[in-house]
């Protein structure tokens, strides 16, 4: 697929601050058609150093709570500045996303590009953790990276040259993450499926960057990795 709005965030600066495959592009295709309008307060869960924040704010007219544990608010308050952003569009915050600070049915949506499968695992976590500050019929959309089938019970040798069995368990597929979301009673399912946009270009925006976690990833997927992996939206919608 073309990704008219991501082009706009192709440079080196902005590619060097990625830290994994290439977020503009997943929240691109996450978005298409989305269903929130526009001035909604959004939550961006998971924001790392706020770059989806930005495209959030920039390419969709929301205000964006950027919502991250390991990145420090200063430096993306300062990055937001440099930007053009105003405190009024954007707030960074650090937060753990199993122990949300705001108020109660605060946002109007949630969006969550690669990152919620590292705590959204829990079968329990939406209902008790993330659904109760979202608005009654308020939206979530969510991607992260997948297997195109679950294959922990025999992992692929090319897999291993890159990541442990541990960090592998943070990958599933549609199948597992349709059992979780099966567990929510406050969460309708409007749509999860396998996304369609090009793997390969996904994830070469972040192999050719110059750190160590790009170079350790390049070994996996230079020796076929890739053919295993995915990526997966879903979109919720709080009842």
């Amino acid at each position: 697929m073309e990704f008219p709005k991501s082009q706009k965030y192709n440079t080196p600066e902005l590619l060097a601050k990625i830290m994994g495959p290439n977020p503009f592009k997943l929240q691109e295709e996450m978005l298409q058609n989305h269903k929130i309008p526009a001035g909604s307060t959004v939550c961006d869960l998971g924001s790392g150093q706020g770059l989806t924040s930005i495209m959030l704010v920039k390419e969709y007219g929301f205000k964006v709570y950027a919502a991250d544990l390991w990145s420090e608010p200063q430096e993306n308050r300062k990055y937001f500045d440099e930007m053009g952003l105003t405190d009024e569009q954007i707030i960074p915050v650090k937060v753990d996303a199993t122990a949300l600070p705001f108020e109660k049915e605060f946002f109007d949506a949630v969006v969550s590009t690669d990152s919620y499968n590292f705590w959204g695992r829990d079968p329990q976590y939406l209902d008790t953790k993330l659904l109760p500050f979202v608005k009654r019929g308020g939206y979530l959309y969510i991607c992260v990276p997948g297997m195109k089938k679950d294959c922990h019970e025999n992992l692929p040798k090319e897999l291993l040259l890159s990541w442990t069995p541990e960090q592998l368990d943070y990958l599933h597929d549609i199948d597992y993450w349709r059992e979780i979301l099966s567990h929510s009673r406050d969460a309708e399912v409007i749509s999860i499926y396998e996304m369609k946009g090009d793997n390969d270009e996904i994830w070469a925006d972040w192999l050719n960057q110059e750190n160590e976690f790009a170079m350790n990833d390049r070994k996996a997927m230079a020796a076929g990795g890739g053919k295993y992996l995915n990526f997966i939206t879903f979109v919720l919608r709080k009842k």
